[in-house]
């Protein structure tokens, strides 16, 4: 399709951002960095870049509000993306290849490299056409989120540079969906790792011995298995849940053996779970000791990870953020589902000190290919989605 000078430039911007590979591990962020800098200064905001940790940057751009007594609007996206199997893909992973049906390949196209960019692009906008914002309004691309964003988001929030900034409410990442609906995250799921070892007797694997690792591992196992088939039923019973309503736990390491012809005395295996917001974290995590104790002798649970946060931002009368961005997006017609997100963003660093976080990533129609093979956006859904934020980044900064 034939495009305007604003959309050709957003295009542009978009693809340019996708061939900078910040990809784990061992992310040189520099090149990057030096992009987002003159991006944000040639759309007519000002650019400032912190370090809190060596090599982990953040890029902070700032659109000065009229009352700058009130509390701000942060805008945040991540620099980083997950790993390619380029094998696997049709398009170069870096390459920002463009389809004849707009379709824009690359990885980070939807995680989350498209919002940073329309984030930019809709304050370009803004500027273009004379609009004045009460409230001060950041755009933050930070690194590390995909392994977990401790060393971004999560060492920012203490820094005195982010106090000053006064933040009161915060946009983030959501996903995509290939429906008429966009989704939007209010809360996310509370992140376990946990190990279980099993320890028996050993001997030679020709022998039938009592007290062996593997049986008192395939106990804990079927536990955990027969758990994760009365959480798969609830979503089966009930189509209003989504995957986020319920608590997924899978096997993601297993460890064990010396020798083939030897009885191992230890097996070992760790479990991700993701737990529901509404499940008891102390009776689930009693529960797990008891499945250990109830194997036998010589078992134990090691919790890697232990979150306790189950945080939900409201979406009630009494958030004034939700009420500017229900009325934005009432006003374009959108249609939006509300769920709890499957997985962990920074929003959590954010929600843990008590600033309200929405997580909206305005893709429709589209599939859902995070983390996939040849992810992509198109580029009508990318452009809408300027405009989409454009309403909305002007209600809530208008406050």
């Amino acid at each position: 399709m034939s495009l305007n000078e604003n959309d050709s430039i957003a295009v542009e911007n978009f693809r340019k951002y996708l061939k900078y590979p910040t990809v784990h591990p061992n992310i040189n962020y520099h090149e990057c960095v030096a992009f987002l800098i003159n991006l944000g200064q040639h759309a007519g905001l000002a650019v400032q870049v912190y370090s809190p940790k060596k090599n982990k940057p953040i890029v902070i751009m700032t659109l000065a509000g009229s009352n700058p007594d009130l509390p701000t609007l942060l805008l945040n996206s991540h620099m980083d993306v997950v790993s390619v199997h380029r094998k696997y893909w049709k398009h170069e992973p870096f390459g920002a290849e463009m389809d004849e049906d707009g379709n824009i390949y690359g990885r980070g196209a939807q995680d989350m490299k498209c919002v940073g960019i329309q984030y930019v692009e809709a304050l370009r906008r803004c500027i273009q056409n004379g609009q004045h914002f009460k409230r001060t309004v950041y755009v933050s691309f930070v690194p590390d989120e995909e392994t977990g964003g401790k060393e971004g988001m999560g060492t920012f929030v203490n820094t005195d540079e982010f106090k000053a900034m006064n933040v009161g409410c915060v946009l983030d990442e959501s996903m995509p969906s290939p429906g008429d609906e966009f989704i939007l995250c209010y809360a996310e799921r509370v992140n376990w790792l946990l190990e279980i070892v099993c320890t028996g007797v050993t001997g030679h694997a020709s022998l039938l011995p009592n007290d062996l690792a593997a049986d008192k591992f395939r106990y804990v196992i079927n536990k955990f298995l027969d758990f994760k088939e009365g959480e798969k039923r609830k979503l089966q019973e009930n189509s209003n849940l989504t995957i986020g309503d319920v608590t997924t736990v899978n096997m993601v390491s297993l460890e064990g053996g010396v020798q083939l012809n030897v009885i191992p005395s230890k097996l070992s295996a760790i479990f991700a779970l993701r737990v529901a917001i509404d499940v008891n974290l102390t009776q689930l995590r009693n529960t797990i000791e008891e499945w250990c104790h109830e194997a036998g002798d010589g078992v134990t649970c090691n919790e890697l990870t232990f979150e306790t946060d189950q945080i939900a931002t409201k979406l009630d009368d009494s958030n004034m953020w939700w009420l500017a961005f229900k009325e934005a997006s009432s006003k374009m017609g959108l249609k939006l589902k509300t769920v709890v997100f499957a997985g962990r963003t920074d929003s959590k660093f954010l929600r843990r000190i008590g600033i309200p976080a929405i997580g909206f990533s305005p893709m429709n129609h589209t599939p859902i290919l995070m983390h996939d093979h040849d992810e992509y956006l198109n580029e009508k859904i990318f452009l809408r989605g300027i405009e989409i934020y454009k309403n909305i980044i002007t209600n809530l900064a208008n406050i």
